[in-house]
């Protein structure tokens, strides 16, 4: 059974990848919402899975990603994921 959720990412080419949804954040005042992907690429030095984490921006229908550049967005998404490593730890 294969419950891994998966989607269509399209680049700024019309280039599609699929990817596969690791899991979704909400900033704590609910104005942002984040998804952490993969493409199932695997880092050589490490042999560890890369993932990318994308600020999600509605645009009518569709879903656009975008990069996070400010410091103090990637401090709080950082928070967000140290909360959900916590939470897993803790249960």
């Amino acid at each position: 059974m294969n419950n891994k959720e998966m989607a269509e990412l399209i680049d700024i080419d019309g280039l599609s990848t699929e990817i596969e949804v690791v899991t979704y954040l909400n900033s704590e005042d609910d104005k942002r919402q984040y998804v952490v992907y993969t493409k199932g690429e695997i880092q050589e030095q490490t042999g560890n899975q890369v993932i990318y984490i994308a600020r999600i921006v509605k645009d009518g229908e569709k879903l656009n990603l975008e990069e996070i550049t400010e410091d103090a967005e990637w401090i709080d998404v950082q928070h967000l994921l140290k909360q959900i490593a916590n939470a897993q730890h803790a249960g």
